[in-house]
């Protein structure tokens, strides 16, 4: 007998209002809310998150079709002015499995309702996780970064 998860995995939640429509930049003060999926959860599942500042979120990207997923290299964004870079060195939404992981502010817990600022997730946006952040899961030491992620990165939370 195998000790290996099932997949599919199941949403534990959705997104609930925030953006409609996908865009790149300026997230940083879009708020929205992650609602879980009452037939599974309670609210102790949420109990003691509201003594954390930030959350990790693991969502679906599941507005991306099959043909659209990525599995070589590409420009990011589509700019040729950046370099060719393969789909697991960036964070571009047509990934193979089409998982995000974003970082965001938590502003209120209420019932089943987490209410986030700068998640980069739309509205209906199936939720597969939460997790609170804690300073020693950041990386260890300096980080690096070439240029252009930089430069991609200048109004993503603006």
């Amino acid at each position: 007998m195998s000790s290996e998860p099932t997949l599919p995995l199941t949403p534990i939640g959705h997104v609930v209002g925030g953006r409609d429509e996908v865009r790149d930049d300026h997230w940083g003060s879009v708020e929205a809310v992650i609602r879980l999926d009452a037939a599974q959860y309670g609210p102790e599942a949420l109990a003691g998150l509201a003594d954390f500042s930030h959350l990790e979120v693991v969502f679906l990207f599941h507005l991306v079709p099959d043909s659209k997923t990525e599995t070589g290299a590409r420009h990011p964004r589509g700019r040729e002015d950046w370099p060719l870079v393969g789909i697991f060195a960036q964070r571009g939404k047509n990934r193979p499995n089409r998982l995000g992981v974003s970082r965001c502010e938590i502003v209120k817990v209420d019932g089943l309702d987490l209410t986030v600022r700068g998640l980069d997730a739309i509205d209906g946006t199936p939720v597969l996780d939460l997790k609170p952040w804690m300073d020693e899961f950041g990386p260890r030491g300096g980080t690096r970064q070439p240029a252009w992620a930089t430069e991609l990165m200048g109004e993503y939370y603006l």
